[in-house]
Formats: structure tokens, sequence, C-alpha cells
């Protein structure tokens, strides 16, 4: 067999490997071994090659950044346990109850919010199921419409800043994790304008199947009720301000003061002290939390793990060229790759996460949308924007997995007046699903709503560059250094790992400048 023909037989069986259903990190592992001995065994490579396994993986594994993982998650956790959910969603709700569709609002607003704070879809879903869904209920509301929106609002938590799907898209694509928070800051918000729209029609065009809460079912109005309603805005926001602002993760804050998993432990001290302020930090709750995040690490791990395995084997036997060939000469340049990929991905959603997604498959993709031109972190946030999805998809999706169980739970202790059907929870994710592709073409279409909160290059006039390096390697003319010379030295380097901080430049001036006096 020839090793060219290789790479597409592993990756059809990493397409069979990953339906079959067996945990995917230990999947990938046996896998890409398998593969690993058996192109020893062809002569592809010396097995020398299988032997930088161990360091390669305590490399990936030693990276600082993925540290902050754990650090967020715990900070998400404490906040999602600590009464927030709650407390917002009752004094959105009486806010915006009158209102026709006010309680789907809340909802939306709620989940924003809560989506850059606790970053866990379990949690958020769940959270906002046990306040919200019996009141839509009460109320008279569509039933797949509350399902829909409750499942859907719980998944703005994977694109709302400091989400861990960024964090893992910048370790895997190489770029800061401040650049890429920014640049989710315009689907976030296009997200919950396109939810909030979809409520609004509908609260014109059918608004029986949302109708307004009556004010006499209010216990709060006035004063009392913004006040409540800012008691429970307010530290949050702070919290997620200072965590963000500190790493360069906001618009128009150009200098981060602090790495990813710094910016992290500051927030995990900073949720401790809110759960204490709401006099819900006991150490049941410390105990269940970081139980929690322990799972959640050591999956991440294994996952990476397993991918880091297959792929080292991969690229061994030509794989990554393999696939650059295939994707590069796709029909309609940028355009036709762009689709071809999320197509594909939105495709794999139906069956991964987007831990597997992202640790599996960007790897493979990244290289070669960096080599076709295309800014690495409007990629990643498209991408992202497309795994929202995977936890939407009926009938595999995890959200509605979370639906299904906290609806039974409170039918069977009488919250809700009846049982809520499978086909409710699944025909009224589609619409919501169908909302998360229309962000998507947007964003494929409009690049703007990802780079325009991104930092602009600052412009450096090559002629004052060359001047500038005649002077400094005592030239007697300008026209000794070029402006091709001068741009060696002040175009950026390139970032090679998230949240790492840049890279020395000496050498490239000691290079630019010997090139020069060559010349």
């Amino acid at each position: 067999m020839p090793m060219e023909s290789f790479p597409p037989l592993m990756f059809a069986g990493l397409i069979v490997i990953l339906l079959i259903g067996f945990p995917v990190a230990f999947s990938l592992a046996a896998l890409g071994l398998a593969c690993g001995f058996f192109a020893v065994s062809q002569g592809w490579f010396p097995p020398e090659f299988m032997a930088a396994l161990p360091q390669n993986v305590f490399g990936i594994l030693s990276n600082d950044l993925l540290l902050a993982i754990p650090f967020f998650t715990l900070m998400g956790a404490l906040l999602e346990k600590c009464g927030l959910a709650e407390d917002m969603l009752d004094s959105m709700g009486q806010l915006f109850g009158p209102v026709r569709g006010g309680l789907g609002y809340s909802v939306i607003i709620v989940g924003f919010i809560l989506g850059a704070i606790t970053g866990t879809v379990a949690g958020q879903v769940i959270a906002m199921a046990m306040i919200s869904l019996p009141v839509m209920m009460r109320y008279g509301y569509d039933m797949r419409y509350a399902t829909g929106v409750l499942a859907a609002s719980g998944t703005i938590t994977q694109l709302v800043p400091p989400s861990l799907v960024l964090v893992v898209l910048a370790d895997q694509l190489g770029r800061s994790v401040g650049d890429m928070y920014k640049g989710a800051w315009g689907p976030s918000i296009l997200q919950v304008l396109i939810f909030a729209l979809y409520t609004f029609v509908l609260s014109r065009v059918k608004p029986h199947h949302v109708p307004g809460v009556p004010k006499e079912a209010r216990t709060l109005q006035g004063l009392a009720l913004w006040r409540r309603c800012l008691r429970g805005i307010i530290p949050s926001a702070v919290l997620i301000f200072a965590v963000l602002g500190s790493m360069g993760g906001l618009p128009g804050i150009n200098t981060a003061i602090c790495t990813p998993t710094e910016a992290g432990a500051m927030g995990a001290v900073g949720a401790i002290m809110l759960a204490a302020m709401h006099r819900r930090l006991n150490w049941s709750l410390v105990r269940e939390t970081m139980l929690g995040t322990m799972r959640i690490t050591a999956m991440v791990v294994f996952i990476l793990i397993g991918s880091r395995t297959f792929s080292l084997v991969f690229q061994g036997v030509e794989g990554g060229r393999w696939i650059e060939h295939m994707l590069s000469n796709l029909p309609g340049g940028q355009l036709g790759f762009l689709v071809v990929v999320n197509a594909f991905i939105f495709f794999l959603a139906f069956f991964l996460d987007f831990f597997e997604i992202a640790f599996i498959i960007l790897p493979l993709l990244g290289p070669v949308a960096d080599k076709m031109g295309i800014d690495l972190v409007w990629f990643g946030v498209m991408l992202c924007v497309n795994m929202q999805t995977s936890f939407m998809h009926p009938p595999f999706g995890f959200a509605l997995f979370y639906l299904r169980g906290i609806a039974d739970t409170l039918f069977k202790n009488g919250s809700l007046p009846r049982r809520v059907q499978s086909s409710d929870i699944y025909l009224g994710a589609l619409p919501w699903v169908g909302m998360q592709l229309i962000l998507v073409a947007i964003v494929i279409f409009f690049p703007q709503t990802v780079t325009a909160f991104l930092d602009k290059e600052k412009a450096v006039d090559l002629n004052q560059a060359s001047e500038l390096l005649q002077q400094m390697g005592g030239h007697d003319k300008a026209d000794d250094i070029s402006p091709d010379d001068a741009s060696k030295l002040f175009a950026p380097e390139p970032a090679t790992s998230a949240g790492s901080a840049p890279a020395d430049d000496g050498n490239a001036v000691r290079r630019a400048l010997e090139d020069a006096s060559r010349k």
C-alpha cells in the first residue's frame, strides 16, 4: 500500500470509530497507536518517531494556558450554584413579564448574562428551566417556544466570553485568548438580537403563543423591582469586566495585565466572594463545584492526549498535506472552503461535543485556513458559532437531554401541570438551530462582525523605518536599507501560543541589520 492512500483511510477510520460511541479519548489513542505501528512496519517513518510521542504529549500538557480551563470552570460552577440565576430570572421576569413575549425576553437576556458568568450549558439550561418553565406553562406560553428558548439561551454560554470553547480554540489556532474574546462579542450580541427579534415577530404574528403576564401577578414594582434587578446584575458584571478587562478581552482595551490563567484564578476568587455575599458559600457547595471542575478538566486532558496521539501519526504519513490539497482546491476559493468546513462541523456536531471537535478536527483545518489567508481569529469565532448547534441538534443535542430530564423531574414533583412531550422539545429546537445557522452565514459574509472589535494594526511608514535602520547600522545612505529590510524589523511576529508573552525582537533586529549591511 502506498503511503499516499493511507491518510484517507485514517480519516475514514476516525469517522467510523467516533460513530461507534466508545469514549472518544481512548478511541483516538487506540486508532493513532495502531496506525502508527502499521506505518512503522511499512517503513514510512522510523520507530524513533513514535518514541517521541510521550515528550510531545507532555509538551502540550505543560502549556500554561490550559490551566485557565479549570479556573474558569470553577468560577462558573460557583456562580451557577450560588443563586444568581434564580435572582436574575425572577427579577427580569417581573420586569418584562407584562409585555407580550416578556418571559421569553427575560430568558434570553438572563441567558446572555449567565453565559458570561457560568460558562456551562448544563447548569444554565437546568437552572433556567427549573425557574421559568413552570411560569411559562402557568401563563399559557406555547410549549415549543418555551422549550426552544430555554435550550437556545443556555447554549449562548458557548459563545459569550469568557467561554471555555474560545480558550480551547485560541490554544489550537495559536492566537491570543484576548483577541478571541474580543472577536466573539459581535456575534454574541447579534445572537441575542436575532433571538429577541424572533420573539418580537412571534408576539405580533401569534400573540397567543407568548402572552403577557398580568400585572397583578407581580410581587415587586417600581424602585424595589429595579433595585433587585441591579443587585443581581451589577456584582456579576463587575467580576466579568474585571476578568475580561485584565486579559485584554474587552473591545477598546489594548493592554493585558494578566495572562488568561491569572485572570481565571482571579475570577475563581471573585466567584467565591460573590457566593459569600449571597450567603450561599458552604463546604457542600465548594466540594460539589470542585468535583465538577475535576471531571471536566480530566475529560479535556484525556481528549487532548488522544487527539495528539492521532494527529502525530496523521501528520507523519503526510495527512496534513492531503487535507490541505483537498480543501485548498475546492471551487469557490475561500468561500467554498468556509462553506464545506461549516457543513462538515455541523454534521460532526450531531455526534461530538465542542471539546472533541476542537481538539480533533481544528488542528487539521487551522493550517489550511492560515495558508489561504483567512484570519484565524475570525475563523475560530465562526466555528464557535457553528459549534453552538452541537447542543441543539435533535435528537442528540445535550441541551435537549438536560431539558428533557428537568422537565420530567418538575412534572413528578408537581411543579408542572402536565408532562412535556419529547416532540415539543425536539420540534421546538428547530427554529433556534436555524437562527444559529443564520448567524454563521452572517459571520461568513460579514467578517466585520468579528474583526471590528479587534485591535487595528498600526501602519508603519517603511521609508521612515529604513532611515531609522540606516542610522542604527551606520550607513551613509538611506538607500542602503530598503523598505523590504525595514519590514523585516517592524512586521509583527506570529503568535506561537495563546496568552504567551511577546517574542524578543532582538534577533529580528540583528538579522535585518546584517542583511542590510550585506547589500
